[in-house]
């Protein structure tokens, strides 16, 4: 990345742990509006959210999700976008997202290259069971699919090495599909992958570069403190998403507040905040 190059910055607000774990995240419409329209003026170019029902349910609601995105969007410009149903069918999955699309709400949405196990090390110490997140390859074929019809981007999580390695693959087969981002996900107490740290990020930046050369990659995670990492990160070529959803669980800082700190992370790595357009434009 060319020293001059502009860094996507993304804030993710809340997230399908919900407050039992994240006590601070907006559930509420106009909570999740209120934020992201602070986060966007603040240099965020990139919102992700999860919609919530009025009793705080994670929900998939296409109408939710509508008001959330024209909410936000009525008063800045940013890409706003939607997460994808945890488990179901494919029409049960993408359904929502391809409604959005046909309303002309997405840039981009998620769709993630392969199936993984996220267990808390507190679970594994009780001898509970964690989360199975499959993703079938159909479902990403699927995805892909839809992406190239309707022309939003693919939001790649690479929870394991081996996603990347997928995800290059699938995309190669897809005609007209815009170039997936691929967001590497560490975690501190979450066991896949790997924990955040220098080496963690460094691995991903050669996996990615000899996997899906050119492009974009973004540092993230779960339960995760990434915030050391922004600088050494930015310097290997990494755009960079904070926020609630991906703190450390039990977070006492608000989403603006974690959105700052990356903000002056980028500046004193010498880079500059990419605009909306800028993104849209290499998307």
């Amino acid at each position: 990345m060319s020293a001059n190059k502009s860094v996507w910055l993304e804030v993710a607000l809340n997230g399908a742990a919900g407050q039992a774990y994240q006590p601070l995240i907006p559930i509420s419409v106009d909570d999740i509006v209120a934020d992201g329209v602070a986060c966007a003026k603040a240099g965020a170019a990139i919102v992700h959210v999860h919609a919530f029902t009025e009793e705080g349910q994670p929900s998939e609601d296409v109408d939710i999700y509508s008001r959330i995105i024209e909410g936000i969007k009525s008063q800045c410009d940013a890409i706003v976008y939607p997460t994808l149903g945890l488990s179901g069918s494919i029409e049960e999955r993408f359904g929502p997202i391809e409604i959005l699309s046909q309303r002309g709400l997405l840039d981009w949405a998620v769709v993630d290259p392969g199936s993984v196990n996220i267990s808390h090390t507190s679970l594994v110490s009780a001898g509970a069971d964690g989360l199975l997140y499959p993703n079938p390859d159909s479902h990403i074929r699927a995805g892909l699919q839809m992406a190239a019809r309707d022309g939003w981007k693919p939001a790649y999580a690479i929870y394991e090495p081996g996603f990347a390695r997928l995800g290059a693959a699938m995309a190669a087969t897809i005609e007209n599909l815009k170039t997936p981002i691929y967001r590497i996900m560490l975690s501190d107490n979450l066991l896949f992958g790997m924990k955040p740290s220098e080496r963690a990020v460094e691995f991903y930046a050669q996996h990615l570069a000899e996997t899906a050369p050119g492009a974009p990659w973004m540092l993230s995670g779960l339960d995760a403190n990434v915030e050391q990492l922004i600088e050494p990160a930015v310097d290997l070529g990494a755009h960079i998403r904070v926020g609630l959803e991906d703190a450390p669980f039990g977070c006492q800082r608000s989403n603006l507040e974690l959105l700052e700190s990356a903000v002056s992370s980028i500046s004193r790595a010498g880079r500059n905040l990419a605009s909306v357009e800028e993104v849209r434009a290499l998307s």
